[in-house]
């Protein structure tokens, strides 16, 4: 390949780097710029907290319960929680230390419980118990 070739691909590669950087700047100041997906993306960062400890928190306290749910279902908490299956009585301790929000936090250890249940039952295999966790209905 020629060099000229090779340099404009990677400038162009930079400038595009550049710009989808700018823009996302751009939207997090100005809310008319602000798209549905960035929105999406960005809705739940007000319930993410840090506790006495450093660790993340998801602070839903007061909130209708299906905000809850929807925020839960949109943190990365979720996925840091199906990283302890199987150990299930870890998964309930981790729901209750990180999780502020009485009717989340109930919902969500009953759901834990659940496929608990159904996994020791042999109704669900280890895949689609983490599936199933990964989301709270």
């Amino acid at each position: 390949m020629d060099k000229n070739l090779l340099i404009f691909i990677a400038v162009g590669i930079v400038f595009m780097y550049v710009v989808s950087n700018f823009v996302t700047e751009l939207q997090k100041e100005d809310e008319q710029l602000q798209s549905s997906t960035f929105h999406q993306k960005h809705s739940i960062d007000k319930f993410i907290k840090k506790d006495s400890i450093g660790q993340t928190i998801l602070d839903v306290e007061g909130e209708p319960l299906e905000l809850q749910v929807s925020a839960w279902n949109h943190s990365a908490l979720r996925s840091e929680l199906v990283e302890y299956f199987p150990d299930f009585d870890t998964m309930k301790l981790f729901a209750k230390d990180r999780v502020r929000g009485e009717e989340l936090k109930t919902k969500l250890i009953k759901y834990i419980d659940t496929i608990e249940k159904r996994f020791f039952a042999g109704e669900i295999d280890a895949e689609k118990a983490k599936k199933e966790l990964a989301t709270l209905k």
